[in-house]
């Protein structure tokens, strides 16, 4: 019992005597306790004599430095006894299990062991290929942008950099030599140090931190006490100065990333790097969204692919956190006021300026400049007003927006018309009406994401938007809720916890994915986004509202909010878009099964190609007019001419003329008739007649069916063209100077060259004389009503009018029977005589019915007698050429009709010149520039190319057209991850 005892505190002494703690050193038996001296080295006497000392290796190590215990070897011992037994099993088992074998089989058993345990690890890894997408696309790029062999051939060799480095030797020496002086309880206090620090941060309420002091070899230790309440505010603000430290750890590490992009992107677009730039993802899904705004839904499909529909309240700043996601100030400004006037869609996307453009125009506005932010500002406001119809307030157009610049997230935004309560003086009375509809009909998209923007300035209970929100999305699946101008709303609510009620969604009658409050400036329309930015970070840095834990740091700031509504938009984008492609190629296939069906042996024409169709038949319809004979043109201007100036020429000049008894004054009226004639109405008759034949030509090819070729559907299209060409085709207003000037010489000439112009002229007057002779005849008939033969045949009779037109017609002609040369007046004491007669008749007569049947009666008479003189004339062109010389026959009007008809033919053949050479040429002009305002002109092509056939090939182009878009776009999409 003793011997146990003494054994036990001769292995504390021997802990004790201990001073390297781990580290090799002799030590003297002597120092060791007397109990433990004279149990365990009896022959060693107690007193000190001269002998060598036990030399023993002794190697201790502190628990709390985890270092491993090594086996003791025991050294040379010359004196003492040592105990020896002979234990051949245990030699046997030794040689059999050598410690080789152990740790070769521990090796191999550990390695599997190990390489199993690596698999299931491998295997629980995520596939961090599908995170692919995270890194920006030139940091893959980057063996081609960069050339990283001749970065190492700069570097320097191992060699030059080792003598560069310390003599590492040297230093772990003189920490060794160090390392003998320190204290056995240095260890110890570091580990109560570490514990200490560990409890502090992971304490729980109820429990008590300690820390130990550290002072030398010191081993009191002093505890401080920590209060539960003082412990949580102290973690709490250690958090929030973490949170805001890495979020500025965070902002500068994107800074420099835009600015690295930046630069990127700029030598990509100075050539630097020959390479092509694939269309970003955006743009490819901003362009589906484009065509589908166009797509006439007559087959009702739905556009059901994502978007981020932006509503709110009148003024509650929907418009300023869409500006600050979008890092620009570039919509309209007006307070108090509806400045939203129809659905903007703004298109995000990165990009090495910050520009924006619109879709419809190729002018790029320089977000950096205040200049082009203002002229893009009042381009906007310009868009909507004209949007606008007459007697409304708000439009359904869309207006299409894109805005790329370095840092932006990539996402597609419709900022809608703030929700009204009270339509006011001066808005359209179903305003309020037009807003709701137009919010649900974007709202009411299964896939979109509602960013609900509420003011927190103003009371809860004067929120609108959020129950219409609520309706369109109960259980809040894609709901983004957004509380503006929290700055105000801090120092205005009187109770914060109101705050926090909204932000964890238990105010408002509606769930959300999640809640955000910003802070979007001042309210002062003039500053900058990066003011705004750094008012908004310093408001949450000291906003009570955070430091009381009511709002989180990621619910906070537009830059967080940015984030997450990006997040989702893509992930609704992943989950939903490949869906609404397999709903595109189903209405695809519907429409091409309904084309087969219904149009088997025409190509699929949408409007645009049916537009170039018709425009190159009516340019060939044009070339056509040029491909016109010269004798058509003439014939048909010299008849059209005669048929117009014939009236005049018989009734003001030959019937008047004719009247002379002489040949001389004949020739004079003639010539002086002629001449007022040629200068006041023969050239803009003659115009108007070449005007109007090229008129008829034309539209006689435009109008002209091809046969089997001829298709109806451009009709409409046709006629408008040749309306809009004759509207605008002016003819040179030189040519009837020239004209004039042609057509008097013609009028001067009187002498005919040979018979054959003789006959003709002859046989020309007789036409004319016998056309007139039959419309006369004809007037007579409808005044005195139908002969004897036609009463009996056609059981018809004459009206009382009639029968005294009749008398009045045989009195007349009695008249003239006894003076062939009477003249063309009746005398007033004649008109008494024929009406006293017919009275005597009992027939009562009008004096004026008396002079205008006369005028019938003797017109017909004179043309007859006119034809008579023609016969004689014949044979006269031999007393014409003796200019009627010792001969009683006068042959003049004869000469006149000569004149007339050389005129008709000098006239018709100049304006055939004019049309071939100029006015066919500039009609041409004419019809293309109306084709191409035509084609610019969507409104105006819907209306002139119109039917079911152009309606199906239209639906069917467009379907088409997303279909392939969304399938090039979801490829891009499964590359990118």
């Amino acid at each position: 019992m003793w011997r146990t005892r003494a054994a036990a505190a001769c292995v504390i002494c021997r802990s004790l005597a201990n001073s390297s703690c781990g580290i090799k050193r002799k030590s003297p038996l002597q120092n060791l306790h007397l109990v433990c001296r004279s149990i365990h080295h009896p022959y060693y006497p107690s007193s000190k004599f001269q002998r060598p000392p036990l030399r023993i290796s002794i190697q201790l190590f502190s628990s709390l430095n985890r270092l491993p215990l090594r086996k003791t070897k025991l050294l040379n011992v010359k004196y003492g006894y040592q105990f020896h037994r002979n234990f051949w099993l245990a030699r046997l088992a030794s040689r059999l299990l050598k410690v080789r074998y152990l740790i070769l089989g521990s090796a191999v058993g550990g390695g599997y062991t190990a390489k199993k345990t690596y698999d299931q690890w491998k295997d629980m890894m995520p596939d961090l290929d599908d995170y692919k997408w995270i890194v920006p696309d030139f940091v893959w790029e980057l063996d081609e942008l960069i050339d990283f062999e001749k970065l190492i051939k700069a570097l320097p060799d191992a060699d030059d950099l080792a003598k560069l480095l310390p003599d590492f030797d040297k230093i772990g020496e003189s920490f060794a030599s160090l390392k003998g002086f320190l204290s056995p309880g240095y260890n110890l206090v570091s580990e109560v140090i570490g514990a200490s620090d560990l409890l502090l941060l992971l304490g729980a309420p109820g429990e008590t931190a300690f820390r130990a002091t550290d002072q030398g070899y010191d081993n009191d230790k002093q505890f401080k006490k920590v209060s539960d309440k003082e412990k949580i505010d102290q973690l709490q603000e250690e958090l929030l100065r973490t949170q805001l430290k890495y979020q500025r750890m965070l902002e500068r590490l994107e800074k420099e990333n835009k600015e690295l992009r930046k630069l990127v992107l700029q030598r990509d677009d100075k050539g630097i790097h020959q390479r092509k730039l694939k269309k970003s993802l955006i743009d490819m899904y901003s362009e589906v969204l484009d065509i589908l705004s166009d797509y006439d839904a007559s087959y009702n499909t739905q556009d059901h692919l994502p978007r981020v529909v932006v509503v709110g309240d009148q003024s509650a700043g929907k418009t300023s956190v869409l500006e600050m996601i979008a890092q620009a100030r570039i919509f309209p400004r007006g307070s108090g006021e509806m400045m939203t006037r129809s659905p903007v869609k703004v298109t995000l996307s990165e990009g090495p300026h910050h520009v924006a453009l619109f879709k419809d125009s190729s002018r790029e506005f320089d977000l950096t400049k205040e200049e082009d932010l203002a002229a893009l500002r009042n381009e906007i406001e310009i868009r909507m007003r004209n949007s606008v119809k007459e007697g409304c307030t708000v439009s359904t157009e869309t207006i299409s927006l894109s805005v790329k610049g370095p840092g932006l997230q990539r996402m597609v935004l419709v900022d809608l018309p703030g929700v009204i309560s009270t339509v006011t003086s001066g808005m359209a009375p179903d305003t309020k009406e037009t807003i709701f509809s137009i919010s649900k009909a974007y709202m009411q998209n299964p896939n979109a994401i509602i960013l609900c923007i509420q003011d927190g300035s103003v009371d809860a209970e004067r929120s609108i938007v959020t129950d219409l929100v609520s309706q369109m999305d109960p259980q809040g699946k894609r709901t983004i809720f957004v509380l503006t101008k929290v700055d105000l709303a801090e120092k205005n609510v009187a109770s914060p916890n109101r705050i926090q009620q909204i932000i964890e969604g238990k105010l408002f009658p509606m769930k959300a994915l999640g809640y955000f409050a910003v802070v979007t400036g001042k309210g002062n329309s003039s500053e900058s986004i990066e003011s705004i930015k750094e008012y908004e970070e310093e408001f949450f840095q000291n906003s009570k509202l955070l430091k009381t834990s009511m709002l989180k740091a990621h619910q906070v700031t537009t830059k967080n909010l940015s984030l997450a509504v990006s997040d989702c938009f893509w992930k609704m984008v992943r989950e939903s878009v490949e869906q609404q492609a397999d709903a595109f190629k189903a209405t695809r296939f519907n429409l091409e099964t309904e084309w087969k069906n219904n149009y088997p042996r025409l190509r699929e024409l949408d409007r645009n190609e049916l537009f170039e169709k018709a425009k190159n038949e009516i340019l060939d319809e044009v070339i056509s007019l040029t491909q016109v004979t010269p004798k058509h043109w003439e014939e048909i201007l010299e008849k059209t001419l005669w048929e117009r100036v014939s009236t005049h020429v018989i009734e003001n000049i030959y019937l008047p003329a004719a009247q002379t008894t002489n040949s001389g004054t004949f020739n004079t009226t003639v010539d002086i008739k002629l001449k007022q004639w040629t200068d006041k109405q023969l050239p803009n008759k003659a115009v108007e007649v070449a005007w109007e034949t090229l008129q008829e030509e034309f539209s006689r090819f435009m109008t002209e069916k091809k046969g089997k070729e001829h298709d109806d559907i451009f009709d409409k299209l046709k006629q408008a063209v040749k309306e809009e060409t004759i509207k605008r085709h002016r003819w040179n207003e030189r040519a009837e100077d020239s004209l004039r000037v042609i057509q008097h010489n013609a009028l001067e000439d009187r002498s005919i060259s040979d018979k054959q112009q003789w006959d003709a002229a002859i046989h020309f007057m007789e036409e004319t004389l016998q056309s007139r002779l039959k419309d006369t005849e004809s007037v007579i008939e409808d005044m005195v009503g139908p002969d004897w033969k036609k009463r009996w045949l056609h059981w018809v009779g004459r009206t009382k009018e009639q029968n005294i037109r009749n008398e009045t017609k045989n009195e007349l002609e009695k008249l003239i029977k006894c003076n062939e040369d009477h003249a063309a007046y009746l005398a007033n004491d004649e008109v008494t005589t024929v009406r006293k007669n017919l009275e005597a008749r009992g027939v009562t007569v009008d004096p004026c019915l008396i002079k205008d049947t006369w005028h019938q009666i003797y017109r017909r008479f004179f043309l007859k007698s006119a034809l008579n003189h023609c016969n004689l004339c014949r044979r006269g062109f031999y007393y014409y050429q003796r200019h009627f010389v010792d001969s009683e026959l006068e042959c003049n009007d004869v000469v006149l009709f000569w004149r007339i008809q050389r005129m008709l033919a000098i006239t018709a053949n100049t304006l055939r010149q004019q049309l071939t050479n100029t006015e066919v040429r500039r009609l041409e002009k004419n019809v293309k520039e109306v084709l191409e305002d035509f084609a610019e002109d969507n409104e105006k092509k819907v209306m002139l190319l119109t039917g079911k056939r152009v309606q199906l090939a239209e639906d069917l182009k467009k379907v088409r057209e997303i279909q392939e878009k969304l399938e090039a776009f979801i490829e891009a999409l499964h590359q990118e991850k």
